[in-house]
């Protein structure tokens, strides 16, 4: 089994007896790096400091996603710690403003008597918002993660891991506003300030559940202080003692004392960011800080019936696309651009991820927001990176901006339908790089037999697991399939029941993705089957299950 953990950790690329145990022991204290290396940080403390010694009123504006409100909260909670009162939390609404810091949103604020805004995860690019908030008499400190594509707007401060010598660049918005909260409070304890001296040392260490469901919801790399981040994060999430994290677990049946990094993928992120994708991003921030029991339960059954409304309307929606794919796109298309004034803005990233799931390449979906704004979402397999995309694609858009992997843009009604030729000539111009499925298909060769606890135990090691360092794959050879039915609204995955054909160990295997309609590759009942898996704890039936990344021909 140590060879196996060797073997996985190699293909990462970590290697020296140093690498390995910081990789596999996460050291809080040595394997983070001080807040005070970010740069103008020193600036961002004297100014919150000086606010709140003034007792002007501060805003926290943050992003509607599964990064921004995590941050506010964390952020909220350091203000409510030291007995700061005087404050509130800006999430601006998905569909009727739009991702960014506003100009109407700053007007509203700084008529609130406004005089210092701290941003979360949004900012870097902002320079007439913070010039008009400068205008105003308002203060910005901008906590943000994003690229840093040009001039930097006229804040107080641009916090931005990107920024600077920074040791990390790859940190999530919410991680760089708890950077600003670590900072404070250090300084604060060393002027002795009246509202530091009775928070216990290491107390901001209870705000990093908000970090592990960011990190891990943002995909940032999960990798060196991310992976310290998320993995301390996930023990502090399962001793959290938020109402709203208790009552979200026992609505979803997960056991907080075990939640693991996919809960948060699967289960936890998607209910807060169905706030905004159906209604008020508020519900969300309201379920990370309440204080009261009663308010959690209603907020949690009121989450979870968002996204199960979420989920019905990306289902016809994704379902409406697979058509129009067949009917005007080829296998050989590398992007695939489609939209629908019907589609609801919010959701069109979801629907894109399932489409370029099922094909690959870059998918960009568009619809029309209640403003009547044409707005686009596009997801890549990361051998085209959509920043270069956007880059190339001239002055085609209004506003664009993102990641490599996932992206967004507003577009006039008038170039929107021009956008397939712009992006396909764009992509053209563009190397692309071998997806991390088409170098490493698989990660070591198993039997049934050998998908035992202790091999699970062994690849938890490299756990908490997410972008930069993914699930280890399996291929499981000798397993005969002796059941197949398909599950899921639309019949889209694939459950199988598998057999060892030396030892008679049996295993379920489930989550193979597909459209229905497409039958290649299918495994016969019956019959031998090459299946490409991940090992997963079965939360259905007990014990360990497969979760399928793909169905190979037998002689691979």
């Amino acid at each position: 089994m140590q060879i196996l953990v060797s073997t996985l950790l190699s293909k990462r690329g970590i290697t020296g007896a140093s690498a390995v145990s910081a990789f596999l022991n996460p050291d809080y204290e040595r394997h983070t790096h001080s807040p005070f290396l970010l740069l103008g940080m020193d600036r961002a403390v004297a100014r919150l400091l000086l606010a709140i010694s003034q007792n002007e009123r501060i805003a926290v504006y943050a992003d509607f996603d599964c990064d921004g409100i995590p941050g506010a909260a964390l952020l909220s909670d350091f203000l409510k710690k030291i007995g700061y009162e005087n404050f509130e939390v800006y999430l601006p609404h998905r569909d009727r403003e739009g991702y960014g810091f506003h100009t109407d949103a700053i007007a509203a604020l700084a008529a609130r008597d406004v005089k210092l805004i701290i941003t979360v995860d949004v900012g870097t690019t902002a320079l007439d918002a913070v010039h008009f908030a400068k205008e105003k008499g308002v203060d910005v400190i901008i906590t943000d993660h994003h690229e840093v594509t040009g001039a930097l707007p006229e804040a107080v401060v641009v916090l931005n891991p990107k920024l600077g010598d920074y040791p990390f660049p790859h940190l999530c918005g919410a991680a760089v506003a708890f950077k600003l909260v670590q900072a404070t409070l250090t300084e604060g304890k060393r002027l002795s300030l009246q509202a530091f001296k009775n928070i216990p040392d290491g107390w901001e260490k209870w705000l990093l559940d908000m970090v592990a469901i960011a990190t891990i919801a943002d995909m940032v790399p999960l990798v060196g202080e991310n992976r310290v981040l998320a993995h301390w994060g996930l023990i502090v999430l399962r001793k959290s003692p938020r109402h709203g994290i208790t009552a979200l677990c026992a609505k979803l049946r997960l056991r907080k004392s075990e939640l693991t990094e996919d809960d948060i993928g699967f289960s936890i992120a998607p209910r807060i960011n169905a706030a905004s994708r159906m209604d008020e991003p508020m519900l969300a921030l309201r379920l990370l800080t309440t204080g009261d029991s009663d308010e959690a339960k209603q907020l949690a059954a009121q989450l979870e019936k968002l996204n199960a409304s979420r989920k019905g309307v990306v289902a016809g929606m994704v379902k409406q696309a697979r058509s129009h794919v067949k009917q005007r796109f080829g296998e050989s298309d590398r992007v695939i651009v489609l939209g629908n004034p019907e589609w609801k803005p919010a959701l069109l990233g979801l629907a894109a991820n399932s489409i370029m799931n099922e094909r690959g390449g870059v998918v960009c979906l568009w619809g029309r927001d209640t403003l009547g704004r044409i707005k686009g979402s596009c997801r890549s397999d990361g051998d085209v990176s959509l920043t270069e995309l956007f880059a190339n694609a001239g002055d085609v858009f209004e506003e664009s901006g993102g990641h490599k992997a996932s992206g967004g843009f507003t577009v006039s009604h008038e170039r929107v339908h021009t956008l397939p030729e712009i992006l396909a000539a764009a992509s053209s111009m563009l190397a692309t790089v071998p997806s991390v499925a088409e170098a490493s298909a698989h990660d070591a060769l198993v039997t049934l037999s050998e998908v035992t606890s202790a091999l699970f135990a062994e690849v938890s090691k490299l756990a908490p697991f997410g972008a930069g360092n993914p699930k280890p794959v399996f291929l499981v050879r000798g397993a005969i399939v002796t059941g197949m039915q398909r599950f899921g609204k639309e019949k889209a995955h694939l459950e199988l029941l598998l057999e060892c054909r030396e030892s008679g160990v049996r295993c379920r295997a489930f989550d193979f993705f597909r459209s229905p309609e497409d039958s290649t590759h299918l495994p016969v009942q019956g019959e031998e089957a090459g299946v490409l898996a991940t090992i997963a704890r079965d939360s259905y039936r007990g014990g360990l299950a497969l979760r399928i990344v793909d169905v190979v021909p037998v002689s691979v």
